[in-house]
């Protein structure tokens, strides 16, 4: 059980409305999601941040951005969700999702254009920073608004990521479990 026990239905209107309109129809709301209505203000930041939508970036990127930062913050509950939800719909294969885990950033299952995007989530998560050379391929690929929306979502998940593991949230039952060996 997680650290705070989730809300319950009925929910307030404007949870209720969010999380319809968030999950994927026959899909019961996430345990965290659950969890997040506990504080409706957090609730309302989180559903705020406008990442959750399309953006710059295509939905494979999007993915190989989140999948990354997750996998490589420890977070199984949020990484498993995604590759669950959206493995299949980008294309990831048992290759790309293991390496999403556990791969170098240069693995090569990726086309370049990935490789930079994986190479930011890592500079990021273990630097805090871009190095200049991560910068330069993700400059001969991206434009600037693809950039910035890699840099917000890095920050997003890695907030998402705090959120799964300091509230200890058991995994959803259906979703994707990190590789094993």
């Amino acid at each position: 059980m997680s650290r705070i026990a989730p809300a319950s239905p009925p929910y307030e209107p404007a949870i209720a409305e969010a999380l319809q309109r968030i999950m994927p129809p026959g899909i019961e709301p996430l345990l965290l999601f659950r969890t997040m209505a506990r504080s409706p203000r957090v609730f309302g930041k989180m559903f705020a941040a406008g990442l959750l939508d399309k953006g710059p970036l295509s939905l494979r990127q999007r993915e190989i951005v989140i999948d990354r930062t997750t996998a490589r913050l420890g977070c199984e509950y949020e990484w498993g969700v995604h590759v669950a939800l959206f493995a299949g719909k980008v294309g990831f294969g048992e290759t790309e999702i293991a390496a999403t885990v556990a791969g170098p950033s240069d693995a090569a299952c990726w086309s370049a254009p990935e490789q930079a995007l994986l190479a930011l989530v890592d500079d990021l998560v273990d630097r805090r920073t871009i190095a200049g050379a991560t910068w330069a391929v993700l400059n001969a690929h991206f434009d600037e608004a693809q950039i910035l929306e890699a840099i917000a979502l890095t920050g997003y998940y890695h907030t998402i990521s705090f959120l799964c593991r300091g509230l200890d949230l058991p995994l959803e039952p259906w979703a994707v479990r990190f590789p094993t060996g």
